[in-house]
């Protein structure tokens, strides 16, 4: 929609009632971004600025709110699906500061602040379709988690910004690494029983996945985000696996391989 739209005014990225007029003059948006707050960090980057900041809500989103009350349960759960799913790109405080969003163009945005601003049905429309309208690498979450968890996460992130979570204050994230590490286990043993790969290949996506995991902290990404679906997933994939080309972790032929059996392993139901 054009920027005059008063459906981009009305059900753009403010959502209801929060739009912009509310942040000019000398507040963190920024003259002439008081719909855009969730792209200061990156979420969608500096190309398209203006048309992103226009954005308008799907209809079928635009009213939503959030039915879970943000009680201790509520948190706990989300605490959960963050730190499992989100907090690799956007940090453990919600900064957008986590090891693999700094491999990622655009930048993770930081969803404590933004979730302050942003409605309801913007945040859940987000999270649900991920961020292949603006080109970002946000993977779609809708086949992931259930209505109630989105709306799980969408409560945590705001009791990150608002200081309800976080640094000590009722629950927060745990890490799951065993987890991780018995998924990614059994995946690569299920992939060499299944033909999909041969031994010299697991170990080559064990050796390479260990780097990324201990060096750039997307472990739970890989892995325990098998869920993380379809071109969100193998973009975050390769951004991350080419900066640690860059930086000398890996070599561009091991980086090559990887990706090419990562991409495998989804084509045959191994990984989703």
């Amino acid at each position: 929609p054009a920027p005059g739209d008063s459906a981009a005014a009305g059900q753009g990225m403010m959502g209801q009632g929060q739009g912009q007029g509310m942040h000019r003059g000398g507040g963190m948006m920024g003259q002439g971004q008081g719909q855009g707050m969730m792209h200061q960090g990156g979420m969608m980057g500096q190309g398209g600025m203006m048309a992103r900041h226009h954005a308008e809500i799907p209809a079928e989103y635009a009213d939503l709110v959030n039915p879970i009350a943000a009680d201790e349960a509520s948190l706990g759960r989300g605490a959960e699906s963050y730190t499992l799913y989100c907090a690799t790109c956007h940090g453990e405080s919600g900064m957008g500061d986590g090891p693999a969003g700094a491999a990622l163009d655009p930048a993770p945005a930081p969803i404590a602040h933004t979730s302050q601003m942003l409605s309801d049905g913007y945040l859940f429309w987000r999270i649900t379709e991920g961020g292949s309208h603006f080109e970002t690498a946000m993977p779609v979450w809708q086949e992931v988690l259930d209505e109630d968890a989105r709306w799980d996460v969408i409560n945590y992130m705001r009791a990150l910004g608002s200081g309800t979570v976080g640094r000590g204050m009722g629950p927060g994230p745990r890490t799951g690494q065993g987890a991780a590490v018995e998924d990614h286990t059994a995946m690569l043993a299920a992939a060499m029983e299944a033909g999909a790969i041969t031994q010299e290949e697991a170990d080559l996506f064990e050796r390479v996945h260990a780097v990324l995991s201990e060096q750039y902290g997307v472990g739970n990404m890989a892995m325990q985000g098998m869920g993380m679906q379809g071109r969100g997933m193998q973009a975050m994939q390769r951004a991350v696996t080419e900066q640690a080309v860059r930086d000398g972790a890996l070599t561009q032929e091991d980086a090559d391989r990887f990706t090419e059996i990562h991409d495998r392993l989804i084509e045959e139901g191994l990984m989703q």
